[in-house]
This record gives structure tokens, sequence and C-alpha cells, in this order.
């Protein structure tokens, strides 16, 4: 089935096909979570997915998704302003006691 949302990745859907349209704010959040989980994992998001995920329909969908151990979710709260939420990932020594973090 072809998308007219071609920001919408199929790659993140590898149990079921992927949807041509999201409905509603439950598969809002179950895309938050997916998209989260594969660029957690190194599998970055095309250009088109980034500017769809700014948009600011998208606030309360990231706001609900409470993925509290994935970094990347993290940047999406900065980016739509949300509060900071406690980051319960794995904290790696060799990056969080790099002196240069400070000048990333």
């Amino acid at each position: 089935m072809h998308s007219d949302n071609l920001w919408i990745d199929g790659t993140l859907y590898p149990d079921t096909g992927p949807p041509v349209v999201l409905h509603g704010l439950a598969e809002q959040v179950d895309f938050v979570a997916r998209l989260c989980a594969a660029w957690d994992f190194g599998l970055l998001p095309n250009s088109d997915t980034v500017a769809e995920i700014r948009q600011a329909r998208w606030r309360e969908a990231v706001d609900a998704c409470r993925l509290l151990t994935s970094p990347a979710y993290h940047l999406l709260r900065h980016w739509h302003g949300l509060a900071p939420l406690p980051y319960l990932g794995q904290q790696l020594a060799y990056i969080r006691d790099d002196p240069n973090l400070a000048y990333v």
C-alpha cells in the first residue's frame, strides 16, 4: 500500500505492514516509540520524518510516550519544549566523563 505520508518510515514496522496514515494518539505514540527505538539503535530517521515529528501536532504524543531509557526520546522532548524527565538509560563513563563533551 502506498502512503501519501512519505515521512512514515515503513522500516519501523517490521512486525506489520506500515500504516498509510496514523489515526489518533495511540498510533502516534506507537510511531514515536518505534522511531526512538530505531534511532537509539543507530538507524537514523530521514529528514522528512524529522521535519514531521518536530511539528507542534506531535507534542502530545511525544509527552505521552514516556520512553525514559531512550536518548532519542529525550531529544524529542527538548525539541518540543517539554519539561525534562529523568533519563533512566545507561550512562557510559567514556562518554559521561569525556572532557570534550562540554564543547559539543
